[in-house]
C-alpha cells in the first residue's frame, strides 16, 4: 500500500463560475464582481493549465479530460469529490449534495483513465443515496491514510456518518470521525470538506486542530495521528481561509514526494510551518486565486488520485 501516486486525473473547465448550488454550505466561495462569466472561466482556464504544467514539471502523470458543454458543470474541475481510484481495481462513486455536480459523473472520464493504461476491475456505487438526501463527497469528506487503513471524516451536510461508515466496511478502513467548525458572521457552522481543514503526507499531517471544538475528538484524532508516526502540523482558521488545509502530496520524478498547494496558502503558512514541512517533503505552489475565489475549493480539490493498477 502506498499514501502517495504519481498519477493524478483532472478536469479541465468549460463553464466555471461560482456555484450557487454549493455556496449555500460553502462559506468559502465568492462572487468577483464586474467580471463576466466568460472571463471567469478564462482566468480559471489560464491557472488551470499554468498548475497542469508545473505538475507535469515535477514528473507528475497528469490525466487531463475537458469537461463537456453538453450539462451546466461549474464545479467540473474538482474531480475528487465524485470519484476514488483504488489499489484493487475499484473505484468508488459518491452522492453528491449539489444537483448539477451530480452531472459531473461521466463515463467518458472513467474511459479515459483506462485509455491512460489503467484498469478499473470494480465500481461501488454510492450514488443512490443521494434519493434519501444523504451525501459523501469523495476525497473532500474522506482522507484516506491508506497505508494504516484509517478515514478520517469530518461530518457536516456533505459527508453523513452512516454512509461513511458503510464506505470504511467495504474498502476496510478504521473510521475517525469528528466535527469541525469554522466561525460565519460570529456562528460556528460545519466546515464543507474534511480536506479544507486536513491533509495527510506520508509522514506528516496538517490540520487545523482549532476547527474541532469537542476536546475528546480532537485528543482522539491526535492519538490517532501521532501513534501512526505523523508529525502533526497545527493550522490557524485563517490559513484554513486561504486553504491552507487544501494540500496533497504526490510522487513526482523518481519517487520525490511533493507537497502541492496553491499560492495563497504557500503565502499564508510562517517560515516555521514551511521549514517542518520541508523536513518532510519539497513543496509546489500554483496561483489559483479565480477557482479558489468562485469555487470555493484549492489546489488538492483539483487532484483525483489514481492508484489503479496499470494494465
Amino acid at each position: 500500500m502506498q499514501q502517495t501516486t504519481n498519477t493524478i486525473l483532472m478536469i479541465r473547465p468549460i463553464n466555471f463560475r461560482m456555484n450557487e448550488q454549493t455556496a449555500v454550505n460553502n462559506y468559502y466561495q465568492k462572487v468577483i464582481d464586474n467580471l463576466l462569466p466568460q472571463t471567469v472561466n478564462a482566468k480559471a482556464q489560464e491557472e488551470f493549465d499554468a498548475y497542469v504544467e508545473k505538475l507535469r514539471g515535477i514528473g507528475l502523470n497528469v490525466i487531463v479530460v475537458n469537461d463537456t458543454e453538453e450539462y451546466d458543470t461549474p464545479d467540473s474541475i474538482f474531480p475528487n469529490n465524485w470519484v476514488s481510484f483504488h489499489e484493487n481495481g475499484t473505484i468508488a462513486l459518491y452522492p453528491m449534495f449539489a444537483e448539477n455536480r451530480r452531472l459531473e459523473r461521466r463515463e467518458e472520464v472513467l474511459l479515459a483513465v483506462e485509455e491512460a493504461g489503467f484498469v478499473i476491475h470494480d465500481v461501488v456505487d454510492y450514488t443512490e443515496a443521494e434519493d434519501e438526501g444523504v451525501f459523501l463527497e469523495g476525497t473532500g469528506s474522506l482522507i484516506l491514510d491508506r497505508v494504516n487503513r484509517k478515514a478520517y471524516c469530518a461530518l457536516s451536510p456533505r459527508a453523513d456518518e452512516e454512509l461513511f461508515i458503510e464506505f470504511c466496511e467495504d474498502f476496510e478502513y478504521f473510521p475517525v470521525i469528528f466535527t469541525a467548525n469554522q466561525t460565519v458572521n460570529g456562528e460556528r457552522k460545519a466546515i464543507y470538506h474534511t480536506n479544507v481543514m486536513m491533509c495527510l503526507g506520508e509522514t506528516f499531517a496538517v490540520v487545523c486542530l482549532s476547527s474541532i471544538d469537542d476536546k475528546k475528538e480532537r485528543k482522539n484524532l491526535l492519538t490517532h495521528l501521532k501513534s501512526d508516526g505523523k508529525e502533526v502540523i497545527d493550522i490557524t482558521e485563517d490559513q484554513v481561509n486561504n486553504f491552507a488545509g487544501n494540500m496533497l502530496q504526490v510522487k513526482g520524478d523518481n519517487d520525490e514526494p511533493y507537497l502541492i498547494m496553491s499560492a495563497a496558502a504557500h503565502a499564508s503558512l510562517t517560515e516555521q510551518q514551511i521549514s517542518k514541512l520541508e523536513k518532510h517533503t519539497k513543496i509546489l505552489s500554483s496561483s489559483l486565486d479565480t477557482i479558489e475565489a468562485c469555487g470555493g475549493g484549492s489546489a488538492r480539490c483539483m487532484m483525483a488520485e489514481v492508484f489503479l493498477p496499470k494494465a
